[in-house]
């Protein structure tokens, strides 16, 4: 690999990481991406992390969480500015959620090198672990750690759909999951954290904008359904002698998409497992997990809470059980407006403000260090997806709003 000090500036090296990382975890039968947290797919896109991290001189370190650093500058000294994102993936997902912000961070900071602007504070890229939650049924596992949102304990009790725990899946790719937990003082290093993103909307599509600036993270939460029926023959069981659980749990998914809709809010059950999972057979249990999100805590909370009430209800009339289980909340993110606004100024003319309905590592972090994000344009509007797209005009605007900002936070 050639060494990255040598490059041009943040479009050449934009390009030429890109194209490296393109084929790495890609599925050739959906053309989408399976890069589980800690998997051989994961452990390639680590390896390249740290070959970019080394190919700049960058001093590079995996946090005890997981978490892979890259620094230029001693973080020591504290006030460091860090950019980055992630580059795991949900199931057959697009190749810009995540990648994006991380390849974008080191042609930003290439960028900066070729414009001879001297960082006076530590900058960073990191690359947070499980951000996702593909495998583990928890997203943002790497930051919420960090953070202190999720206990060293409940990590541990992760597992995934073949039973194997988080702590087993660290040591299998060879890591130490035995210091897992907060990290209070690596976060007060940090005096500033902008994450780059792909949008996953078309807001700025509409608006004709390449990129846009973060307002606020929509709440959400993952709520798990479980609808307990009773197994038994489907060729010689009456229906009315039947406790089905799957129609108690397709009348509730109808009942979401209503509940949502009306309230203005967003809801999906986009994972099922049924037991035992037979064509011929009447399922014991059908176990499915809810995603929702609004613009508020109150309607959110509202919404889920019209949707357990239905499954419920419908549950009684069908002889099945219902039980709900909040697996993860994020409150409503509001990004540090003072933050926002100066990195809106380092952009020049008017950049649009919006806010997401999708989590980011950010979010998470936004609840002890000032964040910012910064979104590049989706043309179609599509993320998790092998349909998810940026222009390559678009994500070079990207990298130099980055390096635009990074410059003025790192170099004033």
């Amino acid at each position: 690999m050639s060494d990255a000090r040598d490059a041009l500036g943040g479009a050449d090296t934009f390009l030429r990481m890109w194209r490296e990382l393109l084929p790495v975890g890609r599925e050739p039968r959906s053309g989408g991406y399976r890069r589980y947290a800690w998997s051989d797919a994961d452990a390639e896109c680590r390896a390249w992390f740290r070959e970019q991290a080394e190919a700049r001189g960058l001093a590079y370190e995996v946090d005890r969480n997981g978490n892979q650093w890259a620094w230029l500058g001693d973080p020591s000294e504290g006030d460091a500015v860090v950019t980055g994102s992630h580059l795991d993936s949900v199931p057959d997902g697009g190749a810009f959620d995540g990648p994006l912000g991380v390849v974008s961070s080191f042609a930003a900071l290439d960028e900066l090198r070729a414009r001879e602007s001297a960082p006076r504070r530590p900058v960073g890229i990191v690359n947070f672990g499980d951000e996702e939650g593909a495998r583990f049924g928890l997203a943002c596992v790497g930051s919420r750690l960090t953070a202190g949102q999720l206990s060293p304990e409940a990590a541990r009790e992760l597992r995934d759909a073949d039973g194997v725990s988080l702590p087993e899946a660290m040591e299998r790719a060879g890591y130490d999951p035995a210091a897992i937990g907060p990290d209070p003082e690596r976060l007060a290093r940090i005096g500033a954290f902008v994450e780059l993103h792909v949008e996953q909307g078309r807001a700025l599509d509409l608006s004709g904008d390449p990129v846009g600036i973060a307002s606020a993270i929509w709440p959400h939460g993952r709520w798990r359904f479980d609808f307990r029926g009773e197994a038994n023959h489907a060729g010689t069981t009456r229906l009315d002698d039947r406790r089905d659980p799957m129609l108690t749990y397709a009348t509730t998914v109808l009942a979401a998409r209503k509940k949502a809709r009306l309230a203005g809010a967003l809801a999906t059950f986009g994972k099922v497992a049924v037991e035992p999972n037979g064509v011929n057979a009447i399922p014991s249990l059908v176990r499915g997990w809810l995603d929702s999100r609004a613009a508020d805590e109150e309607t959110l909370a509202a919404v889920v809470e019209e949707i357990e009430r239905a499954a419920t209800e419908r549950g009684s009339r069908d002889g099945v059980d219902v039980t709900v289980t909040r697996e993860s909340f994020t409150p409503v993110v509001e990004f540090e407006h003072a933050l926002r606004d100066h990195v809106a100024k380092l952009l020049g003319p008017p950049v649009p403000v919006l806010p997401t309905g999708a989590g980011h590592d950010a979010g998470i972090l936004s609840a002890s260090v000032p964040t910012a994000m910064l979104f590049v344009r989706n043309p179609t509007g599509v993320s998790h997806s092998p349909a998810e797209a940026a222009a390559e005009d678009d994500c070079l605007a990207g990298v130099t709003a980055l390096a635009d900002v990074l410059e003025g936070l790192a170099c004033p």
